[in-house]
């Protein structure tokens, strides 16, 4: 089975080459020679722990392959897969679809014989239509049919996600659609996946309302925290209480300085626009954008407390760059917003990241440093800021940090720490909720 991947972004590149295991003829198209080129090196532009392996083994297998060229790859496809980004647009949160469409009108001249035109970009409902309509108006004569193939990947588990899958959604219109695609997601036969097959506007739809109660979660237990600081309850324990409801479960009740990343920022506010084009409300999705933004901006004044009233000369160790662990991506990350605040008011921040630091670079103010280990960040630091949950943050040698630091306050922003070891190691400490 031949498929080809337009787009080797994060999506694109994490599902061609799974697809690739699975044993398809993958090819990846993207539009930047660069990129492509760095890919035929062996060289992997994104940081998601297994993919460079993966990759590699599936290109020394002959079955994943790149290119900067449709013609040859699509009129060989018997799958196309548009994995392009649909950013939120600048002005309104909705999502961007211009990639989307230019890659349906290119690739309709190419299409020779039967062929299945798959969204796997998270796009808005009726985005499937409106490619349908832009592949018939520029090849009449084109036999296809278009399809909606939502990703559920989370960045830092992205491998493991698509290999063991919660679940497939095939939204199609045709027999011979849903076949082409049950026989290119066979191998998940042996695990029992669920695949549940949808008409097209429910497939776009169940990405969107799926990200959008995730981050409702986070908003929930984040405004939750402000009340048990307000009592004295401990908001771990809440969530925890909460969590043993098979009803409610665990998983995203864990309160910190907002959600940030690729996906939950954009699919809630496009979401919110989708349903206002449709004369919808969307009240919860919207408190939860709310909510998030405050969040951040809590965090500064939570800092700006624990130092006293005032950040102004003070040196600041920021532990974590990137909106979660596992992961180089900076989009809408906690610090992206917390950060600036804090050098605006004459912070000197150094921070450090294990992956997120060239990144970081380019997006926060020049006025932040960066430090090359962990220890470098403390050494003379005022406060300790743990922003992002990465492993090596978790069991820090607290005598040593608090020997390294000029400062005593710990301002732990996920809850990683407890309360008792930090007093006693001389912290004043900090948390979120609790």
């Amino acid at each position: 089975m031949n498929v080809v991947m337009i787009g080797a972004g994060y999506v694109g590149l994490v599902s061609g080459a799974c697809f690739a295991e699975f044993g398809a003829r993958v090819t990846c198209v993207d539009k930047s020679p660069e990129r492509i080129a760095a890919l035929e090196r062996g060289e992997i532009p994104i940081y998601e722990p297994g993919l460079g392996d993966l990759v590699a083994r599936n290109i020394a297998g002959g079955r994943l392959h790149f290119s900067g060229e449709l013609a040859g790859p699509v009129a060989e496809a018997d799958l196309v897969f548009i994995a392009v980004g649909t950013p939120a647009r600048r002005g309104d949160g909705h999502a961007d679809l211009q990639y989307v469409y230019a890659a349906a009108t290119e690739l309709a001249a190419h299409l020779d014989g039967y062929t299945v035109i798959i969204d796997k970009s998270t796009v808005p409902v009726g985005t499937a239509r409106e490619v349908q309509r832009l592949v018939r108006k520029a090849n009449p004569a084109a036999d296809f049919d278009v399809a909606s193939n939502p990703e559920f990947l989370r960045e830092g588990s992205a491998i493991g996600d698509f290999l063991r899958p919660d679940r497939v959604v095939l939204g199609v219109e045709s027999a011979r659609a849903e076949a082409l695609l049950r026989e290119l997601y066979r191998p998940l036969n042996l695990i029992e996946a669920p695949i549940l097959v949808t008409d097209l506007e429910s497939a776009e739809l169940i990405k969107y309302a799926a990200n959008a109660f995730l981050a409702t979660k986070i908003s929930f237990i984040n405004e939750i925290s402000q009340l048990c600081e307000a009592t004295g309850a401990d908001v771990n324990l809440v969530a925890k209480g909460m969590g043993m409801d098979r009803r409610i479960g665990p998983k995203f009740l864990h309160a910190g300085p907002g959600y940030g990343g690729s996906c939950f920022p954009k699919d809630t506010l496009a979401l919110i626009r989708i349903a206002q084009e449709h004369g919808v409300s969307s009240r919860i999705v919207e408190a939860t954008v709310e909510v998030n933004a405050s969040q951040k901006a809590r965090m500064v004044a939570k800092i700006r407390r624990a130092l006293g009233g005032s950040e102004a000369d003070k040196h600041i160790a920021v532990l974590g760059l990137t909106f979660k662990p596992e992961t180089d991506d900076m989009r809408e990350a906690p610090s992206l917003a917390i950060l600036p605040a804090l050098v605006d008011k004459g912070a000197k921040v150094v921070a450090h990241d294990p992956e997120g630091l060239e990144e970081a670079r380019g997006l926060l103010p020049a006025a932040v440093s960066y430090a090359g280990t962990i220890e470098e960040a403390l050494t003379g630091a005022d406060a300790l800021v743990l922003l992002t949950e990465w492993n090596e943050y978790r069991g820090l040698d607290l005598a040593d940090v608090r020997a390294r630091m000029r400062g005593n306050v710990f301002l732990d922003l996920r809850n990683v720490y407890e309360r008792e070891p930090l007093e006693a190691a001389g912290f004043a400490y900090t948390a979120v909720g609790r």
